[in-house]
């Protein structure tokens, strides 16, 4: 069976993206824990810890939080404590 010409099955050139007035710039969000210039973080500040895990229990991450990875770091320990100890859920409800 012949094959069609390449004009045929060409496909056609990708649009170049012109800039949209929707699209939306965000700002880097800064750390909490260094602009308080907090040293600890202690599991047992339960108020402090929820903020940083969703309602099913997850961890969040730091591109949501805005905390910069040290802290990131801690706060995961820190709600792997509490929730051991039993002060945070492990799943949501």
């Amino acid at each position: 069976m012949p094959r069609r010409s390449d004009e045929k099955t060409k496909r056609p050139k990708a649009k170049t993206k012109k800039f949209d007035s929707k699209e939306k710039f965000f700002r880097k969000k800064s750390c909490r824990f260094c602009l308080d210039k907090t040293e600890t973080i202690d599991y047992k500040d339960t108020m402090k810890l929820r903020r940083f895990v969703t309602e099913k229990g997850k961890i969040m991450p730091n591109r949501l939080t805005g905390n910069c990875a040290k802290h990131q770091r801690k706060i995961a320990v820190a709600v792997k404590r509490a929730r051991y100890v039993a002060l945070l859920p492990y799943v949501g409800e």
